[in-house]
Formats: structure tokens, C-alpha cells, sequence
């Protein structure tokens, strides 16, 4: 009898193996598919500004919000890199030069919502690597 039970519990844990190892599998290729279907503008070539490309254009631009939360105003600057798509959409902002976390993370939420007319090359649109310098003025 001991065997036998041995032997249940054993295909008991092949099988929720076998479950667990399917449930993960599905929940990748769930997870991959979406993503897919998020970044279309992912697999597109980003061309770094050069001769022969026109660079993007701000068409709406929302400004950062200037104080902290501890009511101080900031004077500076931060600077933000970022990659315009072809749709002229802002992509993985991120700031290279900044001034306080706080303003650093209100200058990238706001330049996520910008607008661009895209760059150009060749008269046709393209994605491009620039950074922008966002000024903040106290006064």
C-alpha cells in the first residue's frame, strides 16, 4: 500500500508539473503578443540626427510642473533623451542631466505627452535620438 501511494503521489506531481510548466508557457507567449501588439513602432531603425535628416518639431509641448512637493521653486535645467517615432510620439524618456528627483520625474511625465512632427529623411518620416533641455525658472 505504501508503494502504491507512493506511486499517486508521484504522478500527482508530474502532472501539476506538466500544469504549471503549461500555465507559465501560456502566460509568456500572452505576455509577448501584447507587447507586440504595444510598440509597433519598436522594430523601426532610429537614426541618430546627421546631414540629410530634418530634425523633429514640437506641435504640443506640456509644461513640467515647476514646484516640488515641498513648495520650493527650482531654477535649472534637466535634460531628457528620448527617441522620436516615426508617428512623431515621444519614446523611452529618461533624463541625463537632472536637478531633483521630483523635477526630474515631472520634466519626463511631461515630455511623454509632447507631440512631434517626426523626422525626415529622404522626405519620408523617420525615428530619431535627441535630447531637450527643459529650463525651469523660479520666480
Amino acid at each position: 500500500m505504501g508503494d502504491e501511494r507512493a506511486g499517486s503521489i508521484l504522478r500527482f506531481r508530474c502532472i501539476f508539473a506538466r500544469v504549471v510548466a503549461c500555465l507559465l508557457l501560456g502566460q509568456a507567449l500572452a505576455g509577448v503578443a501584447a507587447q507586440t501588439a504595444n510598440d509597433g513602432d519598436s522594430a523601426e531603425t532610429v537614426y541618430d540626427l546627421g546631414p540629410g535628416i530634418t530634425p523633429p518639431r514640437i506641435t504640443k509641448q506640456v509644461p513640467p510642473k515647476e514646484s516640488t512637493s515641498r513648495g520650493v521653486r527650482v531654477v535649472g535645467s534637466v535634460i531628457v533623451a528620448l527617441v522620436v517615432s516615426s508617428k512623431g510620439v515621444p519614446k523611452n524618456v529618461h533624463v541625463v542631466k537632472g536637478l531633483d528627483k521630483e523635477v526630474d520625474q515631472n520634466t519626463v511625465e511631461a515630455v511623454e505627452q509632447w507631440q512631434f512632427a517626426p523626422a525626415q529623411k529622404d522626405g519620408k518620416p523617420i525615428a530619431v535620438k535627441i535630447s531637450v533641455e527643459v529650463e525651469f525658472h523660479g520666480m
